[in-house]
């Protein structure tokens, strides 16, 4: 299926690495222009020379701003005024006690799940709502549907991405903006497969990841951890024109764990 991005300017924050870059990839592969967002210069520059050499001068632009802070999100529309499509993707995850979990700790996860596609929506989506058309989606999770004790505050902060997602969405009647979230399972990042390998020294990779898997998420359909590259597709879709009617939707991509019919 031909997505046909041409012509459209993505905003993917925290693209340099991981579920972030799939997307950025993908949507590059679907013929969108897309900003690559980062902290540091250096993975900003290594991703965007990467992503040039393989499609070519001006597709992959960049941006180095942290969005979960104020006053990122003006770095951000100083460089681009205007785009397209915007993919909240920047988040952080961890596993703490509930009664060990502090304040500050709250703050912080909320600030870099919750606060940084708030400030990048409010300051992206008016313009999308006057010119009638625009994508805005969330990378949110299958914990905001089966929240985790020993991981509260993050379960709590993807909670609040589905629910602001659809407040937003409801903003978008009459034109063809649409607002949508999508939640991955456990996905094999760089991050995920470095502590899958960490606690089980000597145990062959693929070995591990089904240890994982029957250990903490025995439901799995797939049993396997997605690939960064399949959450994205799922995006890609999403950003089209292909999907005109999904709107204010949490679209699962978790390979069937959560056991529900809706």
């Amino acid at each position: 299926m031909e997505l046909n991005l041409s012509g459209k300017t993505a905003l993917v924050s925290a693209s340099t690495s991981g579920i972030g870059y799939a997307i950025a990839t993908q949507l590059l592969e679907e013929g969108a222009r897309v900003i690559i967002n980062g902290r540091s210069e250096t993975t900003v520059a290594q991703a965007v020379t990467t992503l040039t050499d393989r499609f070519g001068a001006g597709r992959a632009l960049p941006l180095i701003a942290d969005v979960s802070v104020a006053g990122g999100e003006n770095i951000a529309a100083t460089a681009y005024p205007e785009i397209d499509i915007l993919v909240n993707n920047m988040g952080t995850y961890a596993l703490s006690d509930f009664f060990l979990t502090s304040d500050e700790d709250w703050e912080r996860m909320f600030s870099t799940n919750v606060w940084s596609g708030v400030r990048l929506a409010r300051t992206y989506m008016k313009s999308m709502l006057e010119r009638g058309h625009g994508r805005v989606i969330f990378i949110s999770s299958e914990v905001a549907l089966t929240p985790m004790a020993s991981m509260a505050h993050y379960s709590a902060s993807k909670a609040t991405q589905l629910s602001i997602s659809r407040s937003l969405a409801e903003l978008t009647k009459g034109t063809a903006v649409t607002v949508n979230s999508v939640l991955p399972g456990p996905t094999e990042t760089e991050s995920l497969k470095g502590f899958i390998e960490s606690v089980n020294p000597g145990l062959a990779y693929a070995d591990a990841e089904r240890k994982f898997i029957s250990e903490n998420r025995p439901s799995s359909l797939i049993y396997r951890l997605a690939k960064p590259s399949e959450v994205a597709n799922v995006v890609a879709f999403l950003a089209s024109e292909r999907a005109a009617l999904i709107n204010g939707a949490a679209i699962r991509a978790e390979g069937g764990t959560v056991q529900t019919i809706a």
